[in-house]
């Protein structure tokens, strides 16, 4: 298994494992223990978002190569990925920031669905990585730097 998509992989399982036992503390009022662990959840998303992307521009990203009939049905599938984690780490973005200006009220209704958001993003990317690297051999791989520019 690749170290970088294995590696960024397990730091967004963390990051959803963490968000699971901040939504547990706050339900048992454990308030200190919920920010703690929140913003370990969050440093965590935060280590996957910085492998993903330095992987991206220097290496590049893995085409799919399972099968062509199942082409069509992983690109779709990692469409739906790419825009629920986008929106993921926006909601979680908004959701720390409503918490770190003590807007509580509004932290408390958009945190549920911000973890809602993000398990499932953690699960479609875990899927995506199982269909890349696990269940079938790779593409190509190119880095964003030569396909740009050409070196």
């Amino acid at each position: 298994m690749p170290l970088l998509p294995t590696l960024s992989t397990a730091f967004i399982v963390l990051s959803a494992i963490l968000v699971g036992v901040g939504w547990i503390l706050v339900v048992k009022k454990k308030y200190k223990a919920h920010k703690k662990v929140m913003i370990a959840a969050a440093i965590s998303a935060l280590a996957f978002f910085i492998i993903y992307a330095s992987r991206t521009i220097f290496i590049g990203n893995t085409s799919f190569g399972g099968p062509e009939d199942l082409k069509l049905y992983y690109t779709i599938f990692l469409i739906f990925h790419i825009n629920l984690a986008t929106i993921g780490a926006i909601f979680g973005i908004v959701t720390l920031v409503l918490a770190f200006k003590r807007k509580i009220k509004k932290h408390q209704k958009i945190g549920p669905v911000t973890s809602i958001i993000w398990f499932f993003s953690s699960i479609t990317g875990v899927i995506v990585y199982l269909l890349l690297y696990v269940f079938f051999d790779g593409g190509e791989t190119t880095s964003m730097i030569k396909a740009i520019l050409g070196f």
